[in-house]
């Protein structure tokens, strides 16, 4: 639900808040996009409706996940207060395909002799394609992007990404719409 992105990048909001040029984006799956096509809503954490209610970013939570590589970014909302920067627009956030992902985690091995778990992908790529953009616009940037786990128990991923046999997956806006109904009602 963004606890790595947001241990990673609070630190910078209150540099962001004091004036400094700080731009902050949470990478997230097209297959799972709470973020950049959830409604920031009260929602239950989980399925059985026995958490209290969170203000998050979610997409209900009767949404079922596709079986995506990602496994950890499978859940239905994110983080309350990963939720609430990106309300107050202080943080972007940007969905990115797993097959792109897995490219940009093969690139990563190649280059850098590790190999990333699936979760830390997308950001990869993000990180990936800021660095391509301030190369192409000749100016310099300090880029930081989390890289959490390895990709060791995750061979089976690579292979299908590998093989040719991984397929992207974005979660479809009528699949959101039909899980929003079923948000609790909750008065002002």
């Amino acid at each position: 639900g963004g606890s790595n992105f947001g241990g990673l990048t609070l630190p910078f909001v209150r540099e962001k808040l004091a004036g400094k040029k700080v731009r902050i984006v949470a990478a997230e799956p097209a297959a799972c996009p709470s973020l950049t096509k959830g409604v920031y809503a009260y929602d239950f954490g989980d399925t059985s409706m026995l958490t209290p209610l969170i203000k998050m970013h979610t997409l209900g939570h009767t949404f079922i996940p596709p079986a995506i590589h990602a496994g950890g970014l499978r859940y239905h909302g994110a983080a309350p207060l990963v939720s609430h920067l990106l309300e107050l627009g202080l943080i972007e956030a940007k969905a990115v395909k797993q097959r792109a992902a897995f490219e940009s985690a093969v690139f990563f091995a190649r280059h850098e002799g590790i190999l990333p778990a699936p979760e830390p992908t997308h950001a990869l790529r993000l990180a990936i394609e800021e660095a391509q953009a301030a190369k192409e616009a000749g100016e310099p940037r300090t880029i930081l992007f989390g890289l959490c786990g390895h990709g060791h128990f995750d061979l089976s991923a690579y292979d299908s990404y590998l093989s040719g046999s991984m397929q992207d997956y974005e979660h479809p806006e009528a699949a959101i719409h039909e899980a929003l109904p079923h948000l609790p009602k909750v008065g002002a």
